[in-house]
């Protein structure tokens, strides 16, 4: 093992008790440490909430810096047969599918949206550029130079593209686009939930599915011993 992805998801106990993660933070810096001890690269994530502010945001970006870990940071989505889907109180503010990508707000944010995300995208700037000094980019350019050898562009324009690709306004547009597929409404939010309520969907039978006539025609073709 050389590398491994631990989601720490926040740096403050309140952050861990509203991701449900039932850990303590002291846990966390611990499982950090002991990888360190091991010699394991470690990926960290983080979850941004809506309720932070700009002062939040800088408190983030501050301690990922100080770290040698790469870290990720993703918004907090709760998700159907997710604990969060059925305990968050806040009200979802689309439910259009394509949004929720950890990547959009669907919760009220506590900032007007534009800024959140002019917020967001600057934490994810700073912490794509945190390696890239000299040796970083010596080690990114063997790294860039074996994905063309295989005609593999993405890691490139990620690191030299990223104004281009993410930006505020983009995700801001995002929400203007018309909803072709709406999630599901949550349950009223609950304090505690039910095993097994949680990570399986109950079948509700062909009536419960919202299905448009492409998708419908798309999973009739490619049903598995469906008529060539």
């Amino acid at each position: 093992l050389n590398t491994m992805f631990l989601g720490l998801e926040a740096i403050d106990d309140e952050g861990l008790k509203r991701y449900r993660k039932r850990v303590t933070l002291n846990k966390n810096f611990e499982a950090l440490e002991y990888a360190r001890s091991l010699d394991i690269t470690v990926a960290v994530n983080i979850i941004a909430d809506p309720s932070w502010d700009r002062e939040r945001f800088k408190v983030v970006r501050d301690w990922c810096l100080e770290i040698p870990e790469v870290v990720n940071i993703s918004i907090n989505t709760p998700y159907p047969g997710t604990e969060t889907w059925h305990t968050e109180s806040r009200r979802l503010t689309t439910r259009d599918y394509r949004l929720f990508d950890i990547q959009h707000a669907v919760l009220p944010t506590k900032l007007p949206l534009p800024e959140f995300y002019r917020e967001l995208v600057e934490t994810q700037r700073v912490l794509s550029r945190k390696h890239l000094g000299w040796e970083g980019l010596r080690q990114c350019a063997r790294i860039v130079v074996r994905h063309l050898l295989r005609g593999q562009t993405n890691f490139l324009r990620m690191i030299w593209k990223f104004n281009s690709v993410y930006r505020p306004d983009l995700q801001l547009a995002d929400h203007e686009q018309p909803t072709k597929y709406e999630i599901n409404l949550p349950p009223p939010s609950t304090a505690t939930v039910e095993r097994d309520e949680l990570y399986i969907h109950r079948g509700s039978g062909r009536k419960g599915r919202q299905i448009d006539h492409h998708t419908e025609e798309f999973v009739n073709a490619t049903r598995m011993g469906a008529a060539g």
